[in-house]
């Protein structure tokens, strides 16, 4: 489960997710990527589903590069506790994905398999996905 070796402040505050991803959201490592259509919180849980769906798809084959890394702390309160008494302990951690965002990456396999790969590990996320290749993506979308 991805999470970061250690953190300046263990609680911050939920933000929002207005726009479009201003970075990350061109391909730079492999040949076909799966890009983000909503904004959303995407948990470890989830990016750790998708990687190994895809991975299991491909059968060792080709490579995959992941985009996201969940930065953010998400803190709970325990179940029946009473208001007040500060901001709960964190309980799992997510990366925020904007429209537009690149979270994985893969290269070293066909087209064909590299679509029903992406196809699947899109299906463990909360978003919309589209799959796109870096040839198509070069002429200024995004």
């Amino acid at each position: 489960m991805l999470m970061p070796k250690r953190v300046k402040r263990r609680r911050v505050h939920r933000g929002r997710m207005t726009g479009k991803a201003n970075k990350g959201n061109t391909i730079a490592y492999g040949q076909y990527g799966l890009v983000a259509m909503e904004p959303a919180w995407i948990t470890s849980n989830q990016i750790e589903a998708a990687r190994v769906a895809m991975t299991r798809f491909i059968k060792r084959g080709g490579k995959v590069w992941i985009d996201i890394f969940p930065h953010k702390p998400i803190t709970q309160k325990p179940a029946e506790t009473r208001m007040g008494s500060g901001k709960g302990s964190v309980e799992y951690w997510v990366a925020v994905v904007k429209p537009g965002r690149v979270m994985f990456e893969m290269s070293g396999v066909d087209e064909a398999v590299a679509r029903e790969a992406m196809r699947l590990a899109g299906h463990k996320l909360p978003v919309k996905t589209k799959f796109v290749k870096k040839e198509s993506q070069e002429g200024g979308e995004g």
